[in-house]
């Protein structure tokens, strides 16, 4: 398995963070909060990065484990705050499901999402969709 590559850009309305993320590769869930930590290190409120950490190992969790392809992760930082795109290659939509108390950790990751984000959706591409939410920054 090839070693996971992070492409980190600055542009003009911020910075960029790429991350493909190998099919089935568990390891690259911390991998990707440790990329994400280092892009946020001076970003938002106190809690704010934590909270974009939580979220993006959901949607990348989710990706990895629902789907039976690789993604990629694309977390975008502006002057209006983050948004964090997890795009795999399967067209079936998440669904939002209430997580049953005998279901230990499963079901809970788009619930997170839902609470924990300013905005969030499911965006369809030819092939697959991107999953994605939105943080402001708050002031600091």
């Amino acid at each position: 398995m090839e070693e996971a590559a992070d492409e980190v850009t600055d542009q003009p309305e911020g910075a960029q963070l790429r991350r493909r993320l190998g099919r089935a590769d568990l390891r690259a869930v911390p991998e990707a909060r440790k990329a994400l930590r280092e892009l946020l290190r001076h970003w938002g409120r106190p809690g704010r990065s934590e909270t974009a950490e939580l979220l993006t190992s959901e949607l990348v969790t989710n990706a990895l484990i629902h789907t039976d392809h690789d993604a990629v992760l694309t977390a975008t930082l502006s002057p209006r705050g983050l948004r964090v795109e997890v795009r795999d290659f399967v067209g079936r939509r998440p669904s939002l499901r209430v997580p049953d108390a005998d279901d230990g950790t499963h079901g809970r990751g788009l619930v997170l999402v839902q609470s924990l984000a300013d905005a969030w959706g499911v965006r369809t591409h030819g092939v697959g969709k991107a999953v994605w939410f939105e943080l402001d920054g708050g002031a600091v």
